[in-house]
């Protein structure tokens, strides 16, 4: 059964809600496998816990995705980023510092103990502080990440207009949705999942190169950057 909460659309975007709340049941059930679709300050994420293999296998499930490509994550906040990296360039230090919270995601090479499937096979992983407070809620009542991938199924491209919608799409894939109107309140979208996401960058070394090109522009990132 895929149960909808609907959150309050004027404090949706943290400015009253920093630390929302959620159903007991719904906590459990994450920490036990199960999935749940939430607004994020971009897209609506399809988010499990990281280190569960059985949440994991319900997100892939539920997007009809290869399991080649990598998951990303949204941290609770910036210091999480440890938990799922060996190591931090300098200028993703910087980057963080300023673009976090943000539509910045970095893909930085990930720890040993990251799940294969968060990282599709790979050697990295990408990471995102959102601006927005239900993913970060959510992340810290887990192990300080949950996985961010856009919620729509492949082919699909997400433009959900309605919490009817999403739950007619995914009714009985996910155990949870939580709508909460616009993906942070935000005028620039005319439906749920318009936005093209986050900016995606990955570091090599101190250089940027971008994957993604999203809500940030990369132009602002190299900016940054060479003001040094």
């Amino acid at each position: 059964m895929t149960r909808l909460i609907l959150l309050d659309a004027d404090r949706a975007d943290g400015s009253t809600t920093p630390k929302p709340r959620f159903p007991d049941e719904l906590i459990a059930s994450l920490r036990a496998g199960g999935a749940v679709i939430f607004p994020t300050d971009t897209l609506y994420g399809l988010g499990v816990d990281p280190r569960s293999e059985t949440g994991l296998d319900r997100l892939f499930a539920a997007k009809g995705r290869d399991r080649g490509k990598p998951i990303p994550l949204l941290l609770s906040e910036g210091g999480q980023v440890g938990r799922w990296t060996r190591h931090v360039p300098p200028a993703a230090s910087r980057l963080m510092d300023r673009f976090w919270p943000g539509a910045l995601t970095l893909v930085l090479p990930a720890d040993p103990g990251v799940h294969p499937s968060v990282t599709g096979g790979g050697d990295t992983v990408g990471l995102r502080v959102p601006d927005h407070p239900v993913p970060r809620a959510l992340a810290a009542l887990l192990s300080g990440a949950i996985t961010g991938t856009s919620a729509n199924r492949s082919g699909n491209p997400g433009a959900w207009r309605s919490a009817e919608e999403i739950v007619q799409e995914f009714t009985g894939a996910v155990d949870w949705v939580l709508w909460g109107g616009g993906a942070a309140g935000d005028a620039r979208r005319d439906a749920v999942g318009n936005s093209p996401g986050s900016t995606v960058v990955r570091m090599i070394d101190d250089r940027p190169v971008l994957l993604r090109e999203g809500v940030l522009p990369f132009h602002d990132i190299i900016e940054f950057l060479q003001r040094g």
